[in-house]
């Protein structure tokens, strides 16, 4: 049963000293993914489900306790997924979206429930997404998630993706659907748009979706910008 979720950005940005002299322009973005956090650990779940984008490498299941670096981002930081867990937890590394969301738990001491990581590859259907959201939603467990994801990136000249005009009307029916805690608006998103717009969050978003048919969640939208062209949405379900 899912009873809360918080939505975050997964920019390696986030992580001060990935950014250096930047770092203070997402400072408003962290603290609202604190705040988000803040809502999970007040609902008291049970387990922590950690969602984010990967390659095909990093998608599927990341046990408690797995590794992630920000060493290919020119930085000697390592993290962990929650405290040490599984064994074999230190084999294969976080990708970069659940790498960015451990440090996020580490800057708040998360420790109240057990984690587990899910990368999901930005090509997974609809339909495949949905039904993971519903497993995870299914089980008998008071369950939280955690769902690591950008918005369009092309915002802006100087996007990664350029500028495209279907940017902003993307990202504002997202902001609009994650702010009302609508997951039936997360389903219907365009694929092919979102493929098209480089929107990293649309397949977690989806697990989002199909984890929360059923649960009665009001949503609040904390944090909505664009401020490397790329969209950065914060929100809390709970």
């Amino acid at each position: 049963m899912l009873v809360a979720a918080a939505v975050c950005p997964c920019p390696p940005l986030l992580v001060p000293e990935v950014a250096a002299g930047a770092a203070a322009e997402l400072d408003a973005a962290r603290a609202a993914c604190a705040d988000a956090l803040g809502v999970l650990a007040a609902a008291r779940p049970d387990r922590l489900v950690v969602v984010g984008p990967a390659e095909q490498e990093g998608s599927g299941a990341h046990p408690q306790g797995a590794r992630g670096s920000f060493r290919g981002f020119g930085v000697d930081l390592d993290v962990r997924l929650g405290p040490a867990g599984d064994p074999s937890a230190d084999g294969r590394e976080l990708p970069p979206s659940l790498a960015v969301a451990a440090w996020l738990l580490q800057r708040t001491d998360w420790a109240d429930a057990p984690i587990e990581g899910l990368g999901v590859g930005e090509p997974l259907a609809p339909e495949r997404c949905i039904e993971v959201g519903r497993e995870i939603g299914a089980r008998a467990a008071r369950t939280a998630l955690l769902v690591m994801g950008d918005a369009s990136a092309c915002r802006t000249l100087k996007a990664p993706g350029y500028l495209d005009e279907r940017a902003l009307p993307f990202d504002a029916e997202v902001a609009r659907a994650l702010g009302a805690a609508d997951w039936a608006a997360l389903v219907a998103l365009d694929t092919e748009l979102a493929y098209e717009l480089k929107v990293s969050g649309r397949a977690p978003w989806q697990v989002l979706a199909g984890a929360a048919e059923g649960a009665d969640l009001t949503g609040t939208l904390l944090y909505e910008d664009a401020p490397y062209g790329v969209g950065y949405l914060v929100a809390a379900w709970s």
